[in-house]
């Protein structure tokens, strides 16, 4: 039997350090993808170091492990993430429920990678909805979709910085009173932008950049960055996304000319896993 899994990158509209607090999130996926074969018609367990770490420790079987992926690693679009939902499903097959999955994915990238993520990312990755975006609510662990308007244009645009998150602990980056301040108005946020204009969603963006550097998850060259590309014509906000220290800025433009050199992001559809006899 094989068993392959297709994960999409993650891309955070707002709600950016809100998932560890019991906040909440609009995401939605991105068209890039990892993919992840696991052939069980083999004697032993085969793959990259990191790749057998987690394979072991999710409990898989000997199974020959390959992945292919086109999310960018280190650039805050969540390519550990989808490494380890890819390998929690490969392990427990297309019966397994969304949020054991992520539960599960979880677990694997705080005990093998060393990374103290929240379930922003699997979440996002696994209710995705094609043409949707998904408010995510961490306290309830509950999931809605909502669609994407004609009107938003998102680009990435890359600082130039990698970031390695398990270099920091990004919980410790601030007192306790800032980042409570920072969850209550990013939820309040994130809420705006599912009736905001483009324009009002644009101030939001810039409006969550500014909280995450109080928050101390920015840096100074990111920051540079972000505030040069705010005053761009036909730019109507960006932001810091992920983790933060380095990774992708998101761009809201006003048309595709804008940035011409980056492509417009679509949502794509949701991760999930099949079986091949």
């Amino acid at each position: 039997m094989i068993r392959r899994a297709s994960i999409p990158g993650r891309i955070n509209i707002i709600g950016e350090h809100t998932d560890y607090a019991g906040g909440c999130s609009l995401a939605f996926a991105s068209p890039h993808r990892l993919l992840f074969k696991a052939d069980f018609n083999h004697p032993t367990i085969e793959g990259d170091d990191t790749v057998v770490a987690l394979w072991m420790e999710a409990g898989g079987p000997p199974a020959k492990l390959d992945v292919m992926s086109s999310i960018p690693i280190g650039k805050g679009m969540s390519s550990s993430a989808a490494l380890c939902l890819a390998i929690a499903l490969c392990v427990n097959g297309p019966t397994m429920k969304n949020k054991a999955a992520c539960l599960e994915a979880q677990r694997l990238e705080h005990t093998v990678l060393g990374t103290p993520c929240g379930l922003l990312d699997q979440m996002a990755m696994i209710h995705a909805q094609e043409g949707h975006c998904t408010l995510i609510d961490f306290t309830l662990l509950k999931t809605s979709s909502i669609p994407y308007p004609s009107t938003w244009m998102f680009k990435l645009v890359d600082s130039g910085i990698h970031r390695i998150l398990n270099n920091h602990d990004y919980r410790d980056t601030a007192t306790q009173e800032v980042k409570q301040r920072h969850v209550e108005n990013e939820n309040a946020r994130v809420h705006q932008a599912m009736k905001a204009s483009k324009e009002q969603l644009g101030q939001l963006l810039n409006e969550s950049h500014e909280s995450l550097r109080n928050i101390g998850v920015s840096t100074p060259e990111i920051d540079e960055q972000v505030h040069a590309i705010q005053k761009m014509n036909g730019v109507l906000g960006a932001r810091m996304m992920g983790g933060g220290f380095g990774g992708m800025i998101l761009v809201l433009v006003d048309d595709a000319d804008v940035l011409p050199e980056q492509d417009v992001l679509v949502a794509s559809s949701p991760g999930f896993v099949e079986e091949i006899l």
